[in-house]
């Protein structure tokens, strides 16, 4: 079942990558947590990916302990959720354009 792990990490990296997106088009990040933490350190990325490592901590936790039910379930959320992210990124880009 490492594949699993392997889709969330990747999943992790495509929520980063459209977080970047987001903000350099000047939308501001939607969930309160990682926008504190995009605010609390000394450069807004550095915040992005600390909440992204302690995510990939999680991910590991949840592989190591066989919770791969949860996880499975997680990778769809986050599939989802990239997937909305790319979305918005189209309609916002065409409406600019």
């Amino acid at each position: 079942m490492t594949h699993l792990l392997g889709q969330y990490t990747y999943l992790q990296l495509l929520d980063l990558l459209t977080t970047v997106a987001f903000v350099l088009n000047g939308v501001q990040e939607g969930n309160p947590l990682v926008r504190a933490a995009m605010t609390a350190a000394p450069h807004p990325l550095w915040g992005l990916v600390a909440v992204k490592a302690i995510a990939l901590l999680l991910g590991l936790y949840c592989w190591k302990g066989e919770r791969l039910g949860l996880l499975r379930r997680i990778n769809w959320m986050y599939a989802a959720l990239v997937a909305w992210n790319l979305v918005a990124l189209i309609a916002g880009s065409a409406v600019r354009a």
